[in-house]
């Protein structure tokens, strides 16, 4: 029969372990399942010695030289002592797999298991380690440039109002009050002092959901795929963001931002031009990803992405967060 085309699929567990065993561990039993679907989707292969992840990028999501870009970045962090998940080559050296998927080639990565749990409230102590860790991993990613995006207003506050406004109407409370702020920083990352703001590789992503933490306090770092070029403090407003959001209690919210900015400070100064960006700029990544949830309507975020979704959103975390920082004031002055 003819089979009708199709923008997107899962490719089936049981046959990704076989495939898996034999261009990876041809001698052992392996078992594969699915963790998640979404942007990309990612399996659980577990062996007898040893578990590992598999991540089958969407179609038309990364180049593979994109990919390569992603793995050379974390070869860079691993060999020079970094905690990171990392990429693991078959039995003829090779990093990325292409499948042949219905909807077209999509591509695969075997990675390393990011050893512990992921944990949704840390305590101050292992925030105090992990700013240490991002901060070392900046010192290696600085002026690391990568042959992928550089995120730039136009990246963070254009597109993806765009993408956006497909799903909130123009005349809408929101979109208004989207379009005042979008101005309002755009205007303040053009005339951020370059001089004072570090350059480099950034993962963009790293919250609670993209590390584990072992009992002993060991903190790996995975899931690279928004890396890309921009200013290294971006990875420092986003965790700072996902705190706030995480962290209900106010002085407990203080004290853990406190630890880890003091944290990354045992490693390398953050300048003060960084940190009066950094509000700022977790604002920008609000933006960015609810752009990419709007990007990605099709074949992830249909499932929670709607009109009213939206307003709750900008209402009680864009705009909270906004105001958190008194940062209001300067739209009408």
């Amino acid at each position: 029969m003819n089979v009708f085309p199709v923008s997107n699929s899962n490719l089936s567990p049981s046959h990704l372990g076989v495939f898996v065993q034999k261009h990876y561990f041809p001698d052992q039993q392996v078992e594969c399942r699915i963790l998640k679907t979404g942007i990309s989707d990612t399996y659980l292969v577990v062996t007898p010695a040893k578990r590992y992840i598999f991540r089958v990028y969407s179609f038309q999501w990364r180049t593979q030289a994109e990919i390569s870009e992603e793995l050379r970045l974390l070869q860079h962090l691993r060999k020079n002592g970094i905690s990171v998940s990392y990429a693991i080559p078959d039995l003829e050296n090779t990093f990325i797999h292409s499948f042949a998927a219905p909807e077209g080639e999509r591509f695969g990565v075997l990675f390393s298991f990011a050893e512990g749990e992921k944990v949704l409230n840390f305590n101050a102590e292992t925030h105090f380690q992990v700013g240490k860790l991002m901060a070392e991993m900046h010192l290696l990613a600085q002026n690391f440039p990568l042959q992928r995006v550089t995120y730039t207003e136009k990246e963070l506050l254009i597109d993806s109002l765009v993408e956006l406004s497909r799903f909130l109407p123009e005349d809408t409370e929101e979109m208004q009050y989207m379009r005042t702020v979008q101005e309002y920083l755009i205007t303040e990352l053009k005339n951020a002092d370059q001089s004072q703001l570090r350059h480099g590789a950034v993962h963009l992503d790293l919250w609670f959901d993209n590390m584990n933490v072992t009992p002993e306090g060991k903190i790996t770092f995975f899931d690279f795929d928004f890396c890309g070029n921009g200013w290294l403090c971006l990875d420092m407003a986003y965790y700072m963001l996902q705190i706030h959001s995480t962290e209900k209690d106010d002085d407990e919210r203080e004290r853990k931002t406190t630890q880890f900015i003091k944290g990354y400070e045992s490693v390398t100064p953050v300048s003060d031009e960084e940190k009066r960006l950094i509000p700022m700029l977790g604002i920008c990544l609000y933006f960015f990803y609810l752009g990419i949830q709007s990007q990605r309507y099709d074949n992830w975020s249909n499932v929670f992405l709607n009109e009213i979704y939206l307003k709750r959103f900008i209402n009680l975390l864009l705009k909270k967060y906004f105001d958190y920082h008194q940062l209001g004031h300067k739209l009408t002055s």
